[in-house]
C-alpha cells in the first residue's frame, strides 16, 4: 500500500494522471507476484528433480515421475510450492524458504539411495529411531573405509560452511515481504496444506487423493516410493515414526515384572508338530442375515471350531494380524495406521519361532506368493524363522483364480512335513481368499445362495463362499493325514479379518457401512471383527470354548497345548490372557465380555498388567532388551543375545 500511494505521489509530480499511474503500480504489482511465483515454481520444480534423481538413482525414472499424468510428481511440486510460499511468509523474505527447505529434503534422499544399495529398502522415518546403532556402527565403518570417511567428513563441513555463508549472503539481499504480502501467503497456503494434510491419512479413502494420482501402498514400500515418489512416501510413514517410550518405562520397571519361575528347559515328551495356518480372509458367510445356503461351507471348521480371533483389521493389513500371532505382541501399543513389519522389526525379535527352535524344533515359514510382499522376507529372518519358502522357491502351485489354490498349499505343507526329521513348527499364510472376489473366479461354485441380494453382490458372495467351502475342505484333508501320523499333530487354524466383500454387507445390513467401525459396542465390534479359529490336537481333537480373543494371546493357546511353559508365552501371557480376552488399542475386554473403551487415554487407570505387557513390547522391539533372559530365554539362547 505504502509503495501504491508512493508510485502515486510520484505520477502526481510528473503530471501523469493518477488514475494511469494507480494502473501501472497495479500491474507492476501483479507482473512481481506473477513473477515471484513463477520462480517459487522452478525452484521446487528443480528441487523435486534432485530429489527424486537422487532417491531414484536414475535421470529416466524421475522425467517420467514428473511428466506422468498417472503418478503425483505434479502434485508433489504444487505441494512444495505451496509450503515454499508459507515459509517466505514465515521468514519474512522472498525465496529464503529454498535455502532452508532445500538440504531437509536433498539430505535424506542421498541416504535413501544409499540404504536402497546396501540394504534394497528405502528410508523410513523409523530408520531414524535406530541412530543409536548407526553411531555404533560408525568405527567399524571408519576402520572399513577411511578414505571414504574422511572425504565425507571434509564434504560435510565444507557443505556446511557454504550453507551459512549463501544464507548470510541472501538474507542481505533477498527482497522483504511486507506485512500484507506475507498475510496473503499465509491466509492462501495454509489452508490448503491443511486440507492436504488430512487427505494423507492412507487408512481413509479420499477421492480428493486418488485423482491427484497419489496412491498409498503401505504393503509394499518400494513400490510405494516409486509410484508417489519419496516425499510422498516419506510423509505417508511419518505418523508411524513417532514411538515414544510409555510413561514409566525404565530399566527398574522392566526388573520389577514378576515373572514365574520355570526352567530354561521346560521340554515335553509329546513334543507334538505344530501347524499354524493363518487363512487369508477366512470368515463365516453364514453370519449374514436373511441369506440361505444350500449346504454349510464350513462344516469341518465349524465341528471342530475352538473360538473366533479378534482381528484388529478389515479386509487387509494381514501382516498386523500375523504380527500378533507370531511373537504374542498387540498392535494396541503401537501408532494407529503403523505396520509393524514395515516400520518397526529391525532387529531380532522374540517369536514362536524363536521359542521352537530353542526346544529343538525346526522352524519353517510358508507362503505361495513373493517374498518381497509385507518384507516377510526380512521380518521373518528378524523373528527366527530358519527358512521361507516363498512362491520363489516353492514348487508350481495349481492356481485357483489368480491365486494358489489351498488345496495344493495343505498338499505341500504335508509333504514338507512328511520329509522332516524332527519335531517342526510351520506357519502358513494362506492365499486363495484374497479378494476381489470377482464373478465366475471358479468354473463351478458349489454352494446355492437364496435371498434378496442384487445380483452383483450375489455373485461376489457366492465366489467368495466357494472358496471358503475349498478352505474347509483342505482343512479335513490336513486332519485326516494328521491323524494317520505317529506323532501327534497340532493344527491352529484362524482368519486374518473379514472379507472385503463391498455393498454385500450394506445389502444384507450385516453393516452400516462397507468397512467394519473402530468404535462401537462389543457385541458390533464381534460382529465386525470376529473370524474362526479352530485348536485342534490330532490325539485330543479341538480345544473348545477358548471364545474369542486377540491374535496377541494365540501363542499361549499354541504353546500351553504342545505341553511346554515358559516364562512369556504361557507365563506373562498367560496372565493377561486369564484376565483379558481383547486387547485392541480402543477397547479393552475382560473374560466378562465387561469394556474398557479408550482405555489408553486414561493413563493412570491403566491396568498394570497391560502396563507390563507394554513394556516389555517396548523393551523387545525399540529398547535395549533387557528384559529378554528373564522373559524370552528361548530366544536368547538361539540368538546367543546375552552369553
Amino acid at each position: 500500500m505504502a509503495e501504491f500511494i508512493s508510485r502515486a505521489a510520484v505520477a502526481s509530480h510528473t503530471n501523469v494522471p493518477a488514475r494511469t499511474a494507480g494502473r501501472s503500480a497495479g500491474r507492476g504489482t501483479a507482473i512481481r507476484l506473477a513473477q515471484s511465483l513463477a520462480f517459487s515454481v522452478l525452484f521446487s520444480t528443480i528441487l523435486v528433480f534432485l530429489v527424486e534423481w537422487i532417491a531414484r538413482g536414475s535421470l529416466t525414472r524421475t522425467g517420467a515421475f514428473l511428466t506422468s499424468l498417472s503418478q503425483p510428481g505434479l502434485t508433489t511440486i504444487a505441494v512444495l510450492v505451496l509450503v515454499l510460499l508459507s515459509l517466505d511468509a514465515l521468514l519474512g523474505r522472498v525465496h529464503l524458504a529454498v535455502l532452508a527447505v532445500g538440504p531437509l529434503l536433498v539430505i535424506p534422499a542421498f541416504f535413501s539411495r544409499q540404504k536402497q544399495l546396501f540394504l534394497s529398502d528405502p528410508l523410513y522415518p523409523t530408520d531414524f529411531l535406530f541412530g543409536r546403532q548407526i553411531m555404533e556402527l560408525m568405527p567399524v565403518m571408519v576402520r572399513d573405509r577411511p578414505l571414504t570417511a574422511v572425504a565425507l567428513v571434509v564434504g560435510i563441513l565444507l557443505s556446511v560452511v557454504a550453507m551459512v555463508f549463501v544464507w548470510r549472503h541472501s538474507w542481505r539481499r533477498l527482497p522483504r515481504l511486507s506485512r500484507r504480502a506475507r498475510l496473503i501467503r499465509v491466509v492462501t497456503c495454509v489452508p490448503i496444506i491443511a486440507s492436504f494434510v488430512v487427505m494423507m491419512d492412507y487408512s481413509h479413502y479420499s477421492w480428493v487423493r486418488d485423482r491427484l494420482q497419489v496412491v498409498p501402498m503401505m504393503w509394499d514400500q518400494k513400490e510405494n516410493y516409486s509410484h508417489n515418489g519419496f516425499l510422498m512416501a516419506f510423509a505417508f510413514n511419518l505418523p508411524m515414526a513417532h514411538v515414544t517410550a510409555p510413561k514409566g518405562f525404565s530399566v527398574n520397571a522392566i526388573d520389577a515384572i514378576p515373572s514365574p519361575s520355570i526352567p530354561v528347559t521346560s521340554a515335553t515328551e509329546r513334543r507334538p508338530d505344530v501347524i499354524v495356518l493363518m487363512s487369508e480372509s477366512f470368515w463365516d458367510p453364514t453370519r449374514l442375515a436373511g441369506i440361505k445356503f444350500s449346504k454349510d461351507p464350513m462344516p469341518t471348521i465349524r465341528a471342530n471350531q475352538s473360538g473366533h480371533v479378534f482381528s484388529p483389521e478389515f479386509g487387509g493389513m494381514t501382516a498386523n494380524v500375523e504380527f500378533e500371532a507370531l511373537t504374542g505382541f498387540s498392535n494396541a501399543f503401537l501408532p494407529y495406521g503403523s505396520i509393524p513389519y514395515q516400520q518397526y522389526v529391525r532387529k531380532p525379535v522374540p517369536s514362536l519361532a524363536t521359542f521352537f527352535r530353542s526346544e529343538g524344533y525346526a522352524a519353517r515359514s510358508i507362503h505361495p506368493f513373493q517374498s518381497w510382499f509385507w518384507n516377510r522376507s526380512e521380518v521373518y529372518k528378524s523373528f527366527g524363522f530358519e527358512e521361507f519358502r516363498s512362491e520363489e522357491n516353492l514348487p508350481p502351485m495349481e492356481k485357483r483364480g489368480i491365486f494358489a489354490s489351498d488345496d495344493s498349499l495343505t498338499k505341500e505343507i504335508m509333504r514338507q512335513a512328511d520329509g522332516m526329521d524332527r519335531p517342526f513348527f510351520f506357519f502358513a499364510v494362506t492365499l486363495q481368499g484374497h479378494g476381489p472376489y470377482e464373478p465366475n473366479r471358479y468354473k463351478r461354485n458349489t454352494i446355492g445362495i437364496e435371498g434378496n441380494l442384487p445380483e452383483a453382490d450375489r455373485a461376489t458372495l457366492a465366489t467368495y463362499t466357494q472358496g471358503i467351502k475349498e478352505a474347509d475342505d483342505s482343512l479335513k484333508m490336513l486332519m485326516d493325514w494328521a491323524k494317520k501320523r505317529d506323532r501327534e499333530t497340532i493344527i491352529v487354524l484362524f482368519g486374518d479379518h473379514l472379507p472385503p466383500l463391498g455393498t454385500v454387507y450394506t445389502s444384507t445390513g450385516y453393516m452400516p457401512q462397507q468397512v467394519a467401525t473402530r468404535k462401537a459396542s462389543v457385541e458390533i465390534m464381534k460382529q465386525e471383527h470376529e473370524t474362526p479359529l479352530v485348536v485342534w490336537s490330532s490325539k485330543t481333537g479341538p480345544k473348545k470354548d477358548i471364545g474369542t480373543i486377540s491374535p496377541s494371546l494365540l501363542p499361549y493357546q499354541i504353546v500351553s497345548l504342545a505341553g511346554f511353559k515358559d516364562p512369556y508365552y504361557t507365563g506373562f501371557l498367560g496372565r493377561v490372557q486369564k484376565k483379558y480376552a481383547i486387547v485392541d488399542r480402543y477397547q479393552l475386554v475382560n473374560r466378562k465380555d465387561e469394556p474398557q473403551p479408550d482405555w489408553l487415554l486414561k493413563d493412570k487407570a491403566i491396568d498394570p498388567l497391560i502396563r507390563n505387557y507394554q513394556y516389555l513390547q517396548h523393551d523387545m522391539i525399540f529398547g535395549g532388551q533387557h528384559g529378554l533372559q528373564r522373559f524370552f530365554p528361548g530366544h536368547a539362547w538361539v540368538t546367543g543375545a546375552g552369553f
